[in-house]
């Protein structure tokens, strides 16, 4: 009998569980390979770090989702090397081959050379980052209540978010709903309306990758809900007091005691590994150029998807680092591998983009579809709906609707815990 195709997976987010998810009836020998054992739901994780959904309700483990494909194992462990002559995967402790390889490891926070402000400007990319980070936002309440200092009840009452994007614009307004309703009536000594939630943004309007109209919008739902908007700003320094920024040539300091980061990303190390193992070309943020369909230059049999990855054969540019490209990336290799399989081909790789949305809050969001471009309650809707329904498992999308019904409906945000996370 022969041993079937060896297909790997790195990486259990949205390429390449989509990935593993598609292949669950191919005629091979699937391995799922992750540092953690569950697939995390990264667009909620805001909602994680602000106290309206519990880790559980966005995450989902990997073997569970899993196991109904009995081509399929999951080993818990992480990547280190490649040996690509011998078609092996090098983990701290063992070893997995492979005939066919899909590296879908995402990417990380990126401080553009500033690597010592992670410890003061903490990023979203885990669990860990969302409770160390619901940590730091309620533990600012808490001091500022019992600050009698006024200077100093001030720097505790301001939050500075770097970067416009979706989660720094999604992160402010929930700051700003904490701030205005949820806290509203909790403390005796300070009104947490008084907050000031300012996000800085280096382009020249938030949500860059929106058109300005529709960025102008998202704006104006910003500041209603008390968050002060800066574009144009670059950040120069960060340390224990604030934020320093300049605007031109004019550099201005904002006191601040919470300072949370959503400005970059960088590709995660197997792209540096891929490059050393199979002279694959990276950009500046580490992430792999691959071939139209989605393979690194001269090694067919290493497929890199999602955010690792730098696809440049649809218009020249690259796709956005959103949940839908990795998973469209995800099942168009696992169909590419069995075609292969088959003595078939595959046309190139195609994103089709469904349309962004980014919600600022309670009824607040935007939504562009190209020429159809909406804000205010019906992009908010759609939001919700598009959010569940990409939820893997049938539980966390009743868990995470009840929540936000709830949310909704109290202006509570039950899982504002302060547990001991020290980040």
């Amino acid at each position: 009998m022969s041993t079937p195709h060896r297909v790997v997976i790195v990486g259990g987010g949205f390429g390449g569980l989509y990935a593993a998810k598609s292949l669950g009836k191919a005629p091979i020998s699937l391995t799922l390979i992750d540092r953690r054992n569950f697939h995390l739901f990264q667009p909620l994780l805001y909602q994680v770090a602000t106290g309206a959904l519990s880790p559980g309700e966005i995450a989902s483990p990997l073997r569970h989702v899993l196991q109904k494909h009995r081509n399929t194992e999951v080993v818990l462990g992480e990547v280190m090397d490649l040996d690509v002559e011998q078609r092996r995967v090098i983990m701290r402790d063992g070893e997995v081959p492979y005939d066919d390889l899909i590296v879908a490891t995402g990417a990380t926070h990126h401080y553009f050379g500033n690597d010592q402000w992670a410890a003061l400007a903490p990023g979203l990319k885990s669990i860990e980052d969302a409770t160390a980070i619901r940590r730091r936002v309620l533990l600012a309440f808490e001091e500022a209540e019992r600050e009698t200092d006024p200077v100093k009840r001030h720097e505790w009452l301001q939050f500075v978010i770097v970067g416009g994007g979706p989660t720094g614009v999604e992160l402010a307004g929930a700051l700003g709903e904490i701030a205005n309703d949820t806290l509203r009536n909790d403390f005796r000594h300070i009104h947490t309306p008084d907050a000031r939630i300012v996000l800085i943004e280096g382009a020249n309007h938030m949500l860059p990758a929106f058109p300005p109209d529709l960025s102008d919008k998202a704006a104006k739902q910003l500041i209603a809900l008390g968050v002060k908007p800066l574009t144009g700003a670059l950040v120069t320094k960060i340390d224990e007091g604030g934020v320093t920024y300049k605007i031109g040539d004019k550099e201005q300091h904002i006191p601040a005691r919470t300072v949370l980061w959503a400005a970059g990303v960088r590709a995660s190390s197997l792209g540096k590994v891929l490059a050393q193992r199979a002279g694959a070309t990276l950009d500046k943020a580490g992430r792999v150029f691959v071939e139209p369909d989605l393979s690194v230059k001269g090694h067919p049999e290493i497929h890199v998807i999602g955010d690792l990855a730098v696809f440049l054969h649809q218009g020249g540019k690259p796709l956005p680092g959103v949940a839908p490209a990795a998973m469209q990336q995800g099942r168009y290799v696992a169909r590419l591998i069995e075609k292969k399989l088959r003595g078939r081909s595959m046309p190139p790789f195609h994103y089709f983009n469904k349309g962004n949305l980014a919600t600022i809050g309670r009824n607040k969001a935007v939504a562009d579809f190209g020429k159809l471009r909406i804000s205010g309650f019906l992009a908010w809707f759609l939001w919700v709906f598009v959010h569940l329904m990409y939820l893997v498992e049938f539980e966390n999308r009743l868990l995470v609707l009840v929540e936000w019904v709830y949310n909704y409906i109290t202006r509570n945000r039950g899982a504002r815990l302060i547990t001991n996370d020290k980040k």
